[in-house]
């Protein structure tokens, strides 16, 4: 008698590499939801920082003050808050945006302008141009901002990328803040022995929009569109470059061309927001995490959402600023290190230091 024999089964293929988005999708209904939640936040934080300070207003002198008007000490409090708002509104944005390009490039969920030292390599070009080169003009401090952040971010990633397994997450945190710390005791060391630019640095160091005017936020302007345009370039090659470079070359990516778009557009945004509003801290870690948390890792939708929550963070920390010590100002980048740095801390309890 024949004994039938099965035939062989093939040999089992090799399960897929998951990808980071799966589990985390989110429909584009629920993102489209809250980019209309934050857009209508962010208008009612701007309506609230325009309303609210040192002075009370009314309606009719925020109406006049809107228009320019300043004849009364009210109207004249509107009119100076109009372009406060708007360079905590454009500043939030930028570093909230500059810290979800920085974490994509990195894979690292702590990665930050801050964290990484960008923030003070601005600051220390500008005290350094301030000190030895006179400088004075507030566009010559957006060049030196950039240049300084730009020199940071290539130093930065060059330590980080030293030794056996290159730019490793863990590497390129510890090799910014240690970059960090170096270049926070270089500037105090410029800074103390001249005590004629230490009064003009100090408020400025401290970070701040108290001091917006509308030919501060032109000069900006041009840094901050280009940097935001390269960031919604570099979105698509961001989702990419998370599934790791082979994958991303087999997609069809250039990691190359993306890693360099995405850095050059997070160091304009950085630097040209330092340069406006000094070196804010925090605000591009605590945002880009929360809103990848709640809508997910998809650069096409965190990228505008993490903008707006930016806005929304600066906009609200500087009311929060001015009510708390009424009739004084509390900085905004003392509201938002006081926000962030137990976040961070939560972050680093909670979390390894891993990719994303």
């Amino acid at each position: 008698m024949s004994t039938l024999h099965a035939p062989a089964s093939a040999p089992p293929r090799p399960a897929p590499r998951p990808s980071p988005f799966a589990g985390r999708r989110r429909s584009g209904s629920v993102r489209a939801t809250a980019l209309t939640i934050l857009v209508l936040a962010l208008v009612a934080a701007a309506a609230a920082s325009v309303a609210f300070g040192a002075r009370g207003v009314t309606l009719a002198d925020i109406t006049a003050g809107m228009t320019g008007a300043d004849g009364t000490l009210a109207e004249a409090a509107v009119a100076k808050r109009v372009p406060r708002t708007l360079l905590a509104v454009v500043a939030g944005a930028a570093l909230g945006v500059s810290g979800a390009l920085l974490q994509g490039l990195t894979r690292n969920p702590l990665a930050d302008p801050g964290i990484f030292g960008i923030t003070n390599g601005a600051a220390l070009a500008v005290v350094t141009g301030m000190t030895f080169f006179g400088m004075t003009s507030p566009h010559a401090y957006i060049w030196a901002a950039l240049l300084g952040a730009g020199v940071t971010a290539v130093f930065v990633y060059a330590v980080g990328s030293l030794g056996r397994g290159g730019a490793t997450p863990l590497k390129l945190a510890l090799a910014g803040a240690a970059t960090s710390v170096a270049l926070t005791s270089l500037v105090s060391a410029v800074v103390l022995p001249h005590a004629a630019v230490m009064d003009a640095f100090r408020f400025w160091q401290i970070g701040g929009v108290g001091g917006a005017a509308f030919d501060t936020l032109a000069r900006v302007a041009p840094f901050l569109l280009t940097g935001f345009v390269l960031a919604l370039v570099s979105a698509r090659g961001l989702n990419a470059l998370a599934l790791g470079d082979e994958m991303a070359r087999g997609l069809g990516a250039k990691a190359g061309r993306t890693r360099i778009v995405a850095a050059l557009a997070a160091v304009l945004l950085c630097g040209a927001a330092t340069a406006a509003a000094g070196p804010i801290a925090f605000v591009g870690l605590v945002v880009p995490h929360m809103c990848r948390m709640v809508f997910g890792p998809d650069h096409r939708w965190l990228l505008p959402l993490t903008a707006l929550a930016g806005a929304v963070l600066l906009t609200v920390s500087d009311v929060a600023g001015r009510l708390i010590a009424r009739p004084e100002e509390l900085e905004v980048g003392i509201v938002t290190a006081l926000i962030g740095a137990p976040f961070f801390i939560v972050i680093v309890r909670r979390m390894r230091v891993r990719a994303l």
